[in-house]
Parts: C-alpha cells; structure tokens; sequence
C-alpha cells in the first residue's frame, strides 16, 4: 500500500508504523482521532502522504507540528527520520495521551508533546533573550484551520531558510502561495493516489 510513494523504510521502521497503525486503529473505536476508518486508507492517507515529504525534502534539525491531532504528519515523520528532534503541539487532552502512547511503544526520542496553540506556544518561547537557538528548523501542519493566522505565526518560530510544510487541497495551496509573498513557496508537491492534494513547501527568508 505504501508502494506509491516510493519509501526506503528500514526493517525496525516498518515495525513502528505497524505498532502506530495497530494504536491508531484500537484508541480510534473510542476517541474518533481520525475520521479514516480502514487499514488500508489509514496506511496511505495518514501514513504514506505524511511520509512522502521525505521523498522531497531533507528534513534536519528540529520539527514543530502544529495541531498534530493523531500524529500526522509531525510524529510519522518521526518514524522516518529518528534524529529529527519533533514537538508536538495539540491542545485536546485525549490526542495528546494517544501521542505520548505512541511514542512510549515505538520507542522514540527526542519527542515533546506540548498542549499549548502555536500562539501561545510561541508568545512563551519567544521571550526576550532567548534567541535564535530556541527556532525551528521546520514546522509542518496537515488538516488545520485559520491558515491565515497560523502561517505569520509559523514564521515567527523558524530560523532563516526554515521549512514550512503544509497539506492542502490544490485550491487552497494556489491561494497561499501567491498570497504569502514572505514565504518563498516551491512548486506544489502532488500526493500520490490523490487528484487534489499536494503538500506546499515555502522557505522562510532572512528577517521573516
């Protein structure tokens, strides 16, 4: 199922999807983390679009998710890349314990799951003083709201030349990259086995 995109995954990494996938499907008959249902659409809609940014984009350094809901994209490219440090921010009780589970049973480090909005997670570490040291090298969000908001937000909190990734409808990504003349877009990533979604790429520039 993960054959379309195209993914070198090791041994131990196709047993911490399996273990994620297995969490995913037992904690959603009772929390609705996800609307996805099956094995199957949950493998390459969750899975395999989350992991395909890594087929494009050389990830490195620290990774904030925004939203992160059941995980995806912020915690599957975890699996994918181990060195990469992840933070995970999600404000609903019940998804947060579903993350912290996850990375418990796959055995993952260097993972932070934080309950705060990026607005209030940002205004706390951004604090006078502190400086560069405290930005992200990349930030990715899937699935969430008030783009128009968040993504000035996201800027706040990348270092220069940082990675801000986001799955969209086709629409929805044409608008954003002629409207966010401060986030130098890439052409638009083309999920597989999808007519309409893609993830957009911007890259922060100096004094974003």
């Amino acid at each position: 199922m993960l054959a379309p995109f195209e993914l070198d995954l090791t041994a131990h990494q196709v047993g911490q999807l399996l273990t994620y996938l297995e969490l995913l499907l037992r904690w959603n008959r009772s929390s609705n983390l996800t609307a996805v249902r099956t094995p199957e659409e949950c493998v390459t809609r969750h899975f395999g679009e989350s992991l395909y940014l890594t087929r494009q984009v050389a990830l490195r350094g620290s990774n904030l998710d925004i939203g992160s809901g059941a995980g995806f994209p912020g915690l599957a490219l975890k699996i994918a890349l181990p060195n990469l440090a992840t933070t995970l921010l999600e404000p609903v009780g019940k998804k947060r314990a579903f993350l912290k589970e996850v990375v418990r049973a796959c055995q993952m480090e260097s993972v932070e799951v934080r309950p705060e909005r990026l607005e209030e997670f940002a205004e706390r570490h951004l604090l006078p003083g502190v400086g560069t040291a405290s930005l992200f090298h990349s930030a990715t969000s899937r699935a969430v709201g008030g783009l128009d908001h968040l993504i000035p937000t996201a800027l706040r909190v990348l270092k220069p030349g940082g990675y801000r990734c986001l799955w969209l409808g086709r629409q929805q990504s044409r608008a954003l990259a002629e409207g966010t003349p401060r986030l130098a877009c890439r052409p638009a990533i083309p999920l597989p086995l999808s007519k309409s979604r893609e993830i957009l790429v911007g890259v922060t520039g100096p004094g974003s």
